[in-house]
């Protein structure tokens, strides 16, 4: 095998570049610049390549921008729990019996979680109130 078909050592994937921007921006006091973000990832990674992440988190809806002189600076949308509800709630939308994916969902539930979800069920229905 040539070196031309082996993945070069230290290259990441797309998600696991997303997951360090992501989590770059939530360790911001506010908006943060691609720049600022570029400098926190210790500048491996070129900043054409932030700027493409970042653009495809926005296509994602995962983060948002505003202009920052000529510029944008960048702020994610949710927290880990909101980008894995995001994300459950993206699958579900693709498949044609969300009844059968949700029923095959809640029977693989363990006994804490089905509780759980019982639970955070009866607020929703309540209106939030405990």
């Amino acid at each position: 095998m040539t070196d031309d078909h082996r993945r070069r050592p230290g290259r990441r994937g797309q998600g696991e570049l997303e997951a360090l921007v992501l989590s770059a921006l939530r360790e911001a006091d506010g908006p943060a610049t691609a720049g600022w973000v570029q400098e926190r990832l210790g500048g491996g990674l070129a900043y054409t390549t932030v700027i493409t992440i970042l653009t495809r988190l926005l296509a994602k809806g995962v983060v948002t921008r505003e202009r920052a002189g000529r510029s944008f600076a960048w702020l994610p949308v949710a927290d880990q729990a909101g980008l894995a509800a995001h994300k459950m709630r993206r699958v579900l939308d693709a498949e044609r019996d969300r009844e059968a994916v949700l029923a095959s969902f809640v029977t693989g539930l363990g006994p804490d979680d089905e509780r759980l979800l019982r639970e955070l069920l009866g607020q929703a229905h309540d209106g939030g109130e405990d």
